[in-house]
């Protein structure tokens, strides 16, 4: 485990310095979902939502939001993007929606942060459409699963 990066000597916030590091191809892939009433999935899936395409606006929900994660996150720097893909998996068996996001750029940091913030908003514009027939609905499961590229190279969860 390393020192927090994000803390200058004398324990203040700081924005890192990248200025010096080789730009790479940087790629991260995350993970999460929601679970819902099983009626709220078949509105889903079956077009029915009086909202209109719920998978539809929230897959652009979450492009937008990874192309915005450094006005959310204080000292995150803003990234030219050149790939950012949502892909919505619904599960019956669970009730559920799952979200994978994955998000590349040529740069000096990685996109860690705005693959995580593209899953999350995607997953909350799909509880914004549906929450007047389901509050009840869960967002679980946000992860990193992977991610490649700088100076720490590969990385992938091992559960």
């Amino acid at each position: 485990m390393t020192d927090f990066t994000h803390f200058n000597a004398a324990g203040e916030a700081h924005m890192v310095n990248v200025g010096d590091k080789p730009s790479t191809r940087r790629r991260a892939i995350t993970e999460g979902r929601i679970t819902m009433q099983p009626e709220t999935l078949r509105m889903i899936l079956a077009g029915s939502h009086k909202k209109g395409d719920v998978l539809g606006v929230a897959r652009i929900a979450g492009i937008m939001a990874a192309k915005r994660a450094p006005e959310l996150i204080p000292l995150c720097h803003p990234l030219s993007l050149t790939k950012v893909e949502i892909d919505l998996r619904p599960d019956e068996s669970e009730n559920a929606i799952h979200c994978h996001t994955h998000v590349e750029n040529v740069g000096q940091t990685g996109v860690e942060i705005e693959a995580l913030c593209a899953t999350q908003i995607t997953l909350l514009t799909i509880y914004d459409m549906c929450k007047a027939v389901d509050r009840g609905m869960i967002i679980s499961d946000i992860r990193l699963t992977e991610k490649s590229g700088g100076k720490s190279g590969e990385w992938k969860k091992t559960d």
